[in-house]
């Protein structure tokens, strides 16, 4: 009988689980597969909250694996080398995958394509295991890809999607395959002291609970930075311990407008993969460049670091990013509002905060990060590329009686009610009661005029070369 190996990457999960599923339908046995790939590592996404977080992951699926008679093989090294000599071990005449959209995994499907198939093995990659409505299923007219959200969701809501498979009930796994021990959280250095658990199981309790207590009330408090209302889902989606379909499935299920604001947002997901996927070099290259001059990271460079340590003079944009640093997560509104600051009031490169924010975010993926920040910059998928958000007034809107920032921000727990957004107003003992916290690096007013110069100055250079 043939023995065919399931290449786990970004879905380490057991339902709803289609290359397993195919696998276990030909076949008695299967080689469940995890390779540590050197690839990731030397690309720099090897980073302690995820690597903290993955550990957790690999721990539970081989546990799940293991209730069913079954165990996960972990190995190291180059992936299509490791691959390939997993197959060979078990003489297994073909291999599962799930289709991912960055170049990286595009050239990983290229490589290992074309290793097995000179062994005289099959490579099989399924679709929408990592996506609700795969890249490519639905384009424009004119493109290969859509480029604005809002007629990109028309299509994705019309798209039907595939019924969720169940978890098998019985995984068999030949003997005699070597495998490395699984590695637990507790052996990787400098991880954030709040990261969250990973898991598939971890996930689908946070998922149970999230549509039961927390859904309903998502389209009017997905914003509000003190109430964390949000379903702090994305880590097990960048992971695959839960299935896009699935959620999309489950949230319609429950209907209302929060359900219909939380599937839009895992749309959002699939928007910005279907670009990756159109255009990859937007991983790393403006999609829609503006010709901007940035600040170099030398001249930059104090900014940059108080914008990284939390200490900007902006209390909403620190918290933010002392929520980042301690959770290795941050609310949604705090990522719109560091971007801008960063990209926009400072003037920095965009790849220097999507940089950052991949070395820190357990949920850091190439497609929604970089893209996010591009959106933000102006440099992405935004129609309002010069749009600048105001710290001072989104924290009077999204957190107005500072219960977030005094959350995050110790300095100003004795500030009161509003004037904590901003300190520098202080007089007197309310002065005193924000000692320690640092004046605004930057006026606002001065930011945006910087801003403002620099947009209309690439603006001219561009007309020129016309």
């Amino acid at each position: 009988m043939p023995v065919p190996v399931v290449l786990f990457t970004a879905d380490l999960r057991l339902h709803d689980h289609p290359p397993l599923r195919a696998a276990l339908h030909r076949a008695r046995e299967v080689v469940p597969l995890f390779v540590h790939d050197r690839g990731v590592g030397d690309a720099g996404f090897a980073v302690p909250n995820r690597l903290a977080f993955l550990a957790d992951c690999l721990r539970d699926l081989d546990e799940g694996l293991r209730e069913r008679g079954g165990r996960l093989v972990v190995r190291s090294g180059d992936v299509v080398a490791q691959v390939c000599a997993v197959a060979a071990e078990a003489d297994a005449d073909e291999v599962h995958l799930a289709a991912d959209v960055s170049a990286y995994a595009r050239e990983r499907e290229r490589r290992l394509r074309q290793a097995l198939e000179a062994d005289g093995r099959r490579l099989h990659v399924h679709d929408t295991v990592t996506d609700a409505v795969a890249p490519g299923t639905v384009t424009p007219a004119a493109s290969d890809h859509f480029a604005v959200f809002t007629p990109y969701f028309r299509r994705w809501s019309a798209q039907g999607l595939r019924d969720v498979r169940s978890a098998p009930r019985s995984v068999r796994v030949p003997e005699g395959i070597a495998s490395e021990e699984i590695a637990s959280r507790s052996s990787v250095r400098d991880v954030s002291p709040g990261l969250a658990a990973g898991g598939e199981s971890a996930g689908r309790r946070r998922l149970t609970t999230w549509l039961r207590t927390g859904v309903a009330g998502y389209a009017d408090g997905h914003d509000d930075l003190a109430a964390d209302a949000t379903s702090r889902l994305s880590p097990h989606l960048h992971f695959g311990t839960l299935s896009p379909v699935e959620l999309v499935h489950r949230a319609r299920g429950r209907g209302g407008p929060g359900a219909e604001a939380f599937v839009r947002q895992l749309a959002w997901r699939d928007f910005h993969r279907q670009v990756l996927a159109a255009r990859p070099a937007a991983a790393h290259a403006d999609y829609r460049t503006r010709h901007d001059r940035w600040r170099s990271e030398e001249t930059a460079r104090e900014d940059i670091e108080a914008w990284r340590e939390g200490r900007t003079g902006y209390p909403v944009i620190d918290a933010a990013m002392r929520q980042l640093r301690h959770e290795g997560w941050m609310h949604n509104r705090g990522r719109l509002l560091t971007a801008s600051f960063l990209a926009k009031t400072l003037y920095v490169d965009w790849r220097v905060g999507a940089r950052h924010f991949l070395d820190l975010l357990v949920d850091g993926d190439v497609a929604n990060n970089q893209l996010n920040w591009q959106w933000v910059a102006g440099t992405g998928t935004d129609t309002r590329p010069n749009r600048v958000l105001n710290p001072v007034a989104q924290g009077r809107r999204y957190d107005p009686d500072g219960t977030y920032v005094r959350r995050w921000v110790p300095e100003l727990r004795n500030v009161e009610g509003r004037a904590v957004h901003e300190p520098w107003r202080l007089k007197g003992p309310e002065r005193e009661a924000a000692r320690g916290y640092p004046d605004p690096i930057v006026a606002l007013a001065d930011g945006l005029d910087r801003f403002r110069r620099a947009r209309d100055r690439a603006h001219a250079h561009d007309h020129d070369h016309d």
